[in-house]
């Protein structure tokens, strides 16, 4: 005998008929749909990775600042559900990419500085007024290097430039 549940045709099996070659009928209002834990589980497993390989970025550029390191989540305390652990996931993978390209960005600007330091300190006629910190070179502390003229106003006007050296933090 055929029932209709919700849109598909089954059959239920007569348990009192003795008809072995047919499988029982789920009862009622149970619907046996896709099993999500196995999708469940390996979402959970990437957005992990994602978070490691994510604080592994951030570890890496620890004297640096600035770099937005939250991924927000779906709010409240819950099992989040196939949709919003994809989301999540999609969150993470961004923020991972976002966070590398910047702080590859900062290394190549940082790498250019370092080199920039190396020129003044051979030719610092050719870099006058030129101010470099630490921070622009990704290390952490007060001090930078300024070119500027030997004996202020005198100096200048003969020519006479170099590279002062700050001593750090007052």
């Amino acid at each position: 005998m055929p029932d209709v549940v919700d849109g598909h045709i089954t059959e239920r099996a007569n348990v009192y008929s003795g008809s072995r070659n047919r499988l029982p009928a789920t009862p009622f209002g149970l619907h046996t749909g896709l099993d999500e834990a196995p999708a469940r589980r390996s979402l959970r497993e990437q957005i992990a990775k994602l978070e490691r390989e994510l604080a592994a970025v951030f570890a890496s550029a620890y004297p640096r600042r600035g770099l937005e390191w939250r991924v927000g989540s779906p709010g409240g305390p819950r099992v989040l559900g196939v949709g919003e652990l994809e989301e999540v996931r999609d969150r993470l993978a961004s923020r991972l990419e976002d966070a590398r390209r910047t702080l590859r960005d900062r290394g190549y600007v940082e790498r250019k500085n370092v080199e920039r330091i190396e020129e003044m300190l051979e030719e610092p006629a050719r870099f006058k007024w030129v101010r470099i910190s630490n921070a622009d070179i990704g290390e952490p502390g007060c001090k930078y290097w300024h070119s500027r003229p030997r004996l202020g106003l005198i100096g200048m006007l003969m020519g006479w430039w170099r590279v002062k050296i700050s001593s750090g933090c007052p």
